[in-house]
């Protein structure tokens, strides 16, 4: 595998940004892309949480080494603190990373594959509530998309609004009141429901959270509510929030992402 750190301007957040790509090297043997069967590789989007950056991933698991063993490509980039969102006080992060960034990839690493079968999203915490978003607003895009103990619902924070981290971080992004939170493009329990409802096609889902987890109850409920209705596996066990259960279960993701074979 090798690592490549990328410098480039987002016209999107008017900002230098960098990103951190782990790339197959077919010379190694690792996967099935080739140069000489126009095959490609496929990708993971790899999302952070909310004190982390790009680099998180790499410096708390081993997730080069996993993506040799599955033969994937990783793009890993930066929302600060942005939760993934077209900000109300701030950046559009979310036209950056549904838009903006897979344009450049492709422009930057013309080896990786753009096809819906073989794109996908995954995160943890915050990440994981860019994944299903990501999922619900473009499914043209990602073939699947994980979430590692994800915080699902804005909603339920608002309504509990329990500490000065919320009040300063939470405002900015989605608004300084509840209502501007409820059946809004960042309310993922609504927008599932409403797409559920429209009997929109999905990408296949993955939930998981560790029982000891602050968001545990958000996402036993989320799934307690969507799980027989829609294409999600789920999966938990004992862990709190932390990079141990992570590093565990972004292994059990890649397990389960639908990787094709040959890839176009």
């Amino acid at each position: 595998m090798a690592l490549i750190q990328a410098h480039f301007y987002s016209k999107v957040l008017n900002m230098q940004r960098t990103m951190n790509v782990i790339l197959p090297q077919q010379k190694n043997g690792v996967g099935t892309a080739s140069q000489e069967t126009g095959n490609k590789w496929p990708v993971l989007y790899l999302l952070h949480g909310g004190s982390d950056d790009h680099t998180t991933w790499q410096r708390q698991t081993s997730i080069e080494r996993y993506a040799l063993e599955h033969g994937i490509a990783v793009v890993l980039a930066s929302t600060d603190l942005g939760f993934y969102t077209d900000m109300k006080y701030g950046y559009r992060f979310f036209e950056h990373f549904s838009e903006e960034l897979p344009q450049i990839v492709a422009e930057f690493f013309p080896g990786l594959s753009t096809k819906r079968e073989s794109t996908f999203v995954a995160g943890q915490s915050m990440g994981g509530f860019g994944a299903i978003k990501l999922a619900l607003f473009c499914p043209e895009r990602f073939a699947a998309a994980a979430s590692l103990s994800g915080m699902l619902d804005p909603v339920t924070r608002y309504e509990t609004r329990e500490t000065t981290y919320f009040n300063e971080n939470y405002l900015p992004i989605y608004g300084d009141t509840v209502e501007e939170v409820r059946e809004s493009v960042n309310d993922l329990p609504y927008q599932m429901e409403k797409a559920l409802e429209e009997g929109r096609e999905l990408p296949k889902l993955y939930m998981c959270c560790g029982t000891e987890d602050y968001l545990y109850d958000i996402n036993r409920k989320f799934i307690d509510r969507f799980g027989k209705r829609a294409n999600i596996t789920y999966y938990e066990e004992p862990g709190s929030h932390e990079w141990g259960f992570w590093d565990r279960n972004i292994q059990r993701v890649l397990d389960w992402l639908p990787i094709p074979k040959e890839v176009r």
